[in-house]
């Protein structure tokens, strides 16, 4: 897909964003960051600098911690798919 120029509004700010991602999607991206800046602001006084890079911190703090309980999925299955694969096995008389 070719890049695209869409239009973003984040925290009160249009800004033109490129992207090879559909319009839906970099709207919808900059809506989270819209939001996570906003929710941030409610709790902390400052400026946009200040609110943004707090508002990043707690979006990679979100993204860590999703990727930390996917890779403990992954070892779950790992070792199901094990279990199963040695109960196939055994069933089957190998």
């Amino acid at each position: 897909m070719p890049p695209t120029n869409t239009e973003v509004e984040i925290f009160g700010a249009v800004y033109n964003v490129r992207g090879s991602e559909d319009t839906e999607y970099l709207q919808n991206l900059a809506g989270l960051v819209d939001r996570k800046m906003r929710e941030v602001a409610q709790h902390v006084k400052g400026d946009m600098t200040r609110i943004a890079i707090l508002a990043a911190l707690n979006l990679a703090d979100e993204l860590f911690r999703a990727q930390k309980q996917q890779e403990g999925e992954r070892v779950e299955i790992r070792e199901k798919v094990v279990e199963l694969t040695e109960e196939l096995s055994q069933a089957l008389g190998r």
